[in-house]
C-alpha cells in the first residue's frame, strides 16, 4: 500500500470528527468524496480509514505513476474490485469520475473508493456528471473546537487552547506548531504557495499578485456585505463580474464562505448581498499581518474575526440538509447565523465579550425569523439564560456549548 509522504510536524493525529461519519458512509456507499482544502488533513484521515481496511491501495494522482495506472484500457479498477481504493488529488484527472462510474454499475458494493479532493466547485461539477447516486459527499474542515476542546452543555471553558485556535487556525501544522512565530510563517508560506502553484493547477488563470490583493481586501472587509462594485473599482477599474469570478475560485478551494441572507415574507427591506468570510481564522490573522493574540486582541478586526471564527464552528457541526445564513434587515434588524433544522429554526448572535449585550434589533429578528430558541456566543467561561418575554428561549454559551445547543 502506498500512502502519500506528510510532513513530520503532521504526525500529530487529532480526533477528526468526520472519522466516525466517512466510516459509516463507506459501510453504505460504494465511493466517498471527501473534500476539503490542502494540507487540511484529508491523507491522514484517509490512512486512518485504511488502517480499519486490510485490503487497500492508495495513489497520489498528482504523481504521473499512479496516473498511468488509471489510463483507459488498463484494467487497474476490475482487478482491485475486492479492495479499498483511496484516490488523492481527483481534481487533477478529470476522466476518472468517467471510469468509475461503469465500473461502480459493474460492481455495486459499498466502500470500494475513496477519492479526495481540494476543490469543491469543481470537483462537484465532475463528479455531479458521472456519480450521481453513486457518491456519498463529506468536507473535511481545518481542526474546530470539537476536535482540540471537550465539547457540550457541561464542558469546562478552555480559554488558552480556544485561544490558540482562533488564532492560528485549524490546519494542523498552524495549530500544532512550536511556537506563534513559526506558525505564522507556515501560514505566510501556504497563501504565497496556493496563489503561486495550487490554484494554477486548478485552471484559475488570475496573476497571482492580484488575487492576493483581492484576498488581502476580503479578509479586511471580513464578515461584511460583499459589494462586488467597489472591489472591482478598488482593484484598478475591472468588472464586477470578474470580482464575482475571483471570489466563486476561492470559495471553490474553500478559502472563502459566501453565507447567504436568510429571507422570510414579512414585507420588510431585507438585505439581499452575501456576506464573506476568510474560513480559517488562522489565514485570515495572517493577510491581516497579526502573528500574536496581543496583537489580535487590539485588533479592529478582531470582533470580526471571532464571528467568523464561530460561524465556522456552526457550520461544521451542522448535519447534512441543514440551510444556514444570516439575517438583516435595512432598519437595522440582524441575526449573524439562522439555522433551519427541519422544522426547528435557531438564531445565533455572536460577540466577543466577556459580557455581552444585545440590542433591540437582535429581539426583533428573532421574532422576524420566528426562532424557536437563540444563542448569544460569547468566550465566556459559563453561560446563563437571558431574561426573555417572548415564546422563544434565549441563553449565553461558549463555544463548548455549540453542540448541545444545535442539538437541543
Amino acid at each position: 500500500m502506498k500512502v502519500k509522504d506528510i510532513n513530520p510536524i503532521e504526525t500529530q493525529e487529532f480526533p477528526r470528527a468526520l472519522l466516525k461519519s466517512a466510516t459509516e458512509q463507506l459501510a453504505f456507499s460504494p465511493a466517498v468524496v471527501l473534500l476539503g482544502p490542502r494540507q487540511v488533513g484529508k491523507t491522514t484521515l484517509a490512512r486512518q480509514i485504511a488502517a480499519m481496511h486490510p485490503n487497500t491501495i492508495s495513489l497520489d494522482l498528482q504523481l504521473p505513476g499512479d496516473r498511468e495506472k488509471l489510463t483507459e484500457g488498463s484494467g487497474f479498477l476490475q482487478a482491485h474490485r475486492d479492495k479499498l481504493l483511496v484516490l488523492d488529488e481527483v481534481q487533477y484527472v478529470q476522466e476518472v469520475f468517467a471510469q468509475l462510474r461503469p465500473e461502480i454499475d459493474a460492481q455495486r458494493t459499498p466502500g470500494r473508493f475513496l477519492l479526495l479532493g481540494s476543490a469543491s466547485g469543481r470537483l462537484l461539477q465532475q463528479s455531479s456528471e458521472s456519480l450521481a447516486g453513486r457518491a456519498s459527499y463529506l468536507e473535511l474542515t481545518p481542526l474546530q473546537v470539537d476536535e482540540v476542546v471537550a465539547m457540550g452543555a457541561d464542558a469546562v471553558f478552555d480559554a488558552p487552547t480556544l485561544q490558540k485556535l482562533w488564532l492560528r487556525g485549524g490546519f494542523p501544522v498552524s495549530y500544532t506548531a512550536p511556537t506563534d512565530a513559526l506558525s505564522f510563517s507556515w501560514r505566510t508560506d501556504f497563501i504565497a504557495t496556493f496563489l503561486n502553484r495550487d490554484i494554477r493547477e486548478l485552471g484559475v488563470n488570475v496573476p497571482a499578485q492580484t488575487l492576493h490583493r483581492f484576498w488581502r481586501m476580503t479578509a479586511h472587509l471580513h464578515g461584511s456585505l460583499f459589494n462586488a462594485s467597489n472591489l472591482a473599482a478598488s482593484l484598478g477599474g475591472i468588472s464586477h463580474t470578474t470580482v464575482a469570478r475571483y471570489l466563486d475560485s476561492l470559495v471553490d478551494t474553500m478559502m472563502l464562505r459566501r453565507l447567504e441572507p436568510h429571507f422570510v415574507n414579512i414585507g420588510k427591506r431585507l438585505v439581499k448581498s452575501p456576506k464573506v468570510y476568510v474560513r480559517d481564522s488562522g489565514l485570515l490573522h495572517a493577510l491581516l499581518n497579526v502573528p500574536d493574540v496581543n496583537a489580535l486582541i487590539g485588533h479592529p478586526m478582531a470582533g470580526p474575526s471571532w464571528e467568523g471564527f464561530m460561524v465556522e464552528q456552526i457550520c461544521a457541526l451542522l448535519p447534512k440538509g441543514a440551510d444556514v445564513g444570516f439575517y438583516r434587515t435595512a432598519a437595522g434588524a440582524e441575526l449573524d447565523v439562522v439555522v433551519e433544522l427541519g422544522s426547528k429554526k435557531l438564531g445565533f448572535e455572536i460577540k466577543f465579550s466577556s459580557a455581552p449585550k444585545v440590542s433591540r434589533g437582535f429581539w426583533q429578528a428573532c421574532q422576524d425569523v420566528g426562532v424557536d430558541h437563540a444563542y448569544v456566543v460569547a468566550p465566556v467561561p459559563q453561560g446563563w439564560p437571558l431574561k426573555s418575554d417572548q415564546a422563544f428561549s434565549v441563553d449565553v454559551i461558549n463555544p463548548a456549548q455549540l453542540p448541545w445547543a444545535l442539538a437541543r
